[in-house]
This record gives C-alpha cells, structure tokens and sequence, in this order.
C-alpha cells in the first residue's frame, strides 16, 4: 500500500515539507484511540530470538532508525510503533540553529536516493531533554555534534554540553564528525583532534555513576588507512564501538538530474560501500567492538549482508523512506527465517 499509494503522494511535494507533514500526521494519528496498536500489530515484530546484548544494552531487535529523521525527539515514541528495536535522535547541537537555506533536501528517484544539505537544523539540547523525559521505555540513542559557529578548535566544548545534557535522558551517545554539512567539520576526524574529542568524553563517562556507551559515526568517504586509524582510536579511546556509515559526498553513478546538488548522500548508492567499510572495520579488528550497520538498506536481504559483514546492529533511514515501514517487519521476518 505504502509504494503503490502513499508514497506517489508523497513524491509529489518538497521532500522537507513532506517530512514535517507526515510528522503531524502521524503524531495526530496516534493519539486516537486504537492507532498505536495498529500500527505495532502491522509492523512490530515480536520473538525473543531477535533480541541482541550490544555494548551492555538489551535490543528488542536489531533494526534501529538512524539519526537525522526525528532530529528534535518529537515523534521518537510513535515511531517505535512502526517496529523498531531503538530509535537514534539528533544530531543535536547545544543551541538552537536554523541550518542551511532552503531547498537543501533532494530526492534523487532514479537512484533510490537522497542528497541532503540540513546543516544540524535543530532546536538545540535542552528543548530535545524535555521531550525525552516523557520517554515511555523507547531505547534511545543521543546523536551530538557543534554549532555552526563554533570553531574547531573550540568544538570539544559543544560536545560536553551535549554529553552532560542528554546523560540522563539516552542509553548511549554518538559522536559524530562526519557529517559533510557544517564546514569543517570532517576535520575532527582527523586523529590527533578525534582521539582528544572521544577521550575528552570518555573521561567525563568514567567520572559517571553508570557509563554510557559512546560511539562513533564516521564517513563512508575514509581511506583504508584512516579506517585503520579509527581502529587505533576505537582501542585507545575504549569507547563502546562505531557507527558505519554517515552520508557520502561521491556521486559516482547516479543518474539523477540532481545529483549534482551539494550535500551528503544516502540511500542505495551507498549500499556497496558501507557494507565494505563494516567489513573492513570488522575484520581489521578482530571483531573488538560492535558495529551499527547503516546505509542503503532497502531490502531485509541489504540488512542481513552488513550483519554477516560484521555489524552488530542496523539502522534506517533513506530505506524507511523508499521502501516504508514495512521494511522493518520485513527484515526482522527475513532474519527469523535464517535463525530458524
């Protein structure tokens, strides 16, 4: 129903003004009575066989929405309805920004693809914790990174505003470097200041009564030598694992008119490549920390190679909104079948 009649309707409009309406819409809908039900009936898969222990938290499964759709933490408790095993929020910024001018979201259709210029749109930390603090037992993962202003050099300080904020509201953090969108950013990965962020981070985790886990998200776009640097880091940092993979800003391919739209990519250009970055991390590793699966997935077959590739978990995003919510029920169907 979703390809065959929603989302030709919903092709036809601006794809951020879509997005935004069918928030309201599926806010608005949920708050009649039955709805929710339905929705999890529809699409919630439930059997103890998919549950996952990753980095000291308990999964209901193993399909999570990334970060980037529910920025703010508006709708994270209704999108656990359409299935999801957690729901990744943000990426947040500790004061509020508008992001980049408009139009600065793209549907490449030929593709199966989006370009996305947003620039960490969002209304700032705090206004997110108050809406986390009426979570109802969603598994939440915090995405933070810097304001637009501030500088690099400065940039560790937005972190631990972020970090300190969400601790109390989030079951683990992810740091996130790698988006192409806020200038300059990507050069925190760079070792030296990337090494100095996380262990910044860590240290404030320790002086925690409970440590959260701490992640990071990193660019499909890294060479193999700077995947092995993120191997280094990952050890020497004893964070609690990596997310693989951010958007990409490679246009190798594509055949849509708007491929030439500056921004990250997503959706299925990226699924050879992030499932080779989950392999390489993995097997370079030694499997030593958990990997969260992410890019191009629209089939539960998609799915199921980055787990044997190495990922501990997935996530969604530009799939959720090609293939529908009936991605998620899929993929835990189709995972159930290869455990059975």
């Amino acid at each position: 129903m979703y390809k065959l009649l929603i989302r030709p309707i919903f092709f036809w409009f601006d794809p951020e003004e879509i997005h935004y309406f069918t928030f309201s819409l599926i806010r608005n809908l949920s708050k009649i009575p039955g709805f929710s039900a339905l929705f999890r009936s529809l699409y919630e898969v439930k059997d103890q066989r998919l549950e996952r222990e990753v980095f000291g938290l308990k999964f209901k499964n193993p399909v999570g929405l990334a970060a980037g759709f529910d920025k703010d933490a508006k709708l994270y408790q209704e999108l656990s309805d359409f299935g999801f095993g957690f729901i990744e929020i943000g990426t947040l910024t500790p004061k509020p920004q508008d992001g980049n001018p408009k139009k600065r979201l793209f549907r490449l259709r030929e593709d199966s693809a989006i370009i996305n210029r947003m620039g960490f749109n969002n209304g700032g930390v705090d206004a997110a914790v108050e809406r986390l603090k009426k979570n109802k037992n969603v598994l939440i993962g915090g995405n933070i990174g810097k304001n637009k202003v501030t500088p690099n050099e400065e940039a560790v300080s937005d972190y631990e505003i972020c970090f300190e904020a969400l601790y109390e509201h989030v079951d683990y953090f992810v740091v996130n470097v790698s988006s192409p969108n806020t200038p300059n950013l990507r050069e925190l990965q760079d070792k030296e200041p990337l090494t100095n962020l996380l262990q910044t981070l860590q240290n404030k985790n320790a002086a925690k009564p409970k440590q959260k886990p701490i992640l990071l998200k990193i660019a499909p776009d890294l060479t193999d030598s700077q995947l092995l640097d993120i191997i280094d880091i990952v050890n020497e940092t004893k964070i609690a694992g990596v997310i693989a993979t951010n958007t990409t800003i490679s246009r190798d391919g594509l055949q849509s008119e708007n491929k030439a739209e500056m921004g990250g990519l997503s959706g299925k250009p990226l699924t050879k490549r992030s499932t080779e970055v989950i392999r390489f991390l993995s097997e370079k590793s030694n499997q030593s920390f958990p990997i969260i699966g992410v890019g191009g997935i629209h089939t539960a077959e998609d799915a199921i190679e980055k787990l044997k590739a190495g990922a501990s978990l997935v996530q969604l995003y530009t799939g959720f909104i090609y293939e529908g919510p009936a991605l998620v029920r899929d993929i835990n169907k189709k995972l159930l079948k290869t455990i059975s």
